[in-house]
């Protein structure tokens, strides 16, 4: 879709550096791309927010961690 807009200099800039792009067309691509997925996973996270109520807490996974590793002998 071709569409005209005003970008200001700095923010093009920035969002070049930021990207890795080349061009200010790949800048905008890549912005409003990374842009939607973020998006997306928002929308996931509060669909899915507190319905894993059987996972492991952080402290558990350390245990477990430690438990399962060798042992180092010196």
């Amino acid at each position: 879709m071709k569409t005209t807009i005003d970008i200001p200099d700095n923010l093009m800039e920035e969002a070049m550096k930021f990207t890795g792009a080349k061009t200010k067309r790949e800048a905008v691509v890549t912005a409003v791309d990374r842009f939607n997925h973020l998006k997306r996973l928002e929308k996931l996270n509060a669909r899915v927010r507190g319905q894993f109520r059987d996972f492991m807490t952080s402290t558990e996974l350390k245990a477990m961690r430690e438990a399962d590793s060798p042992k180092v002998r010196r």
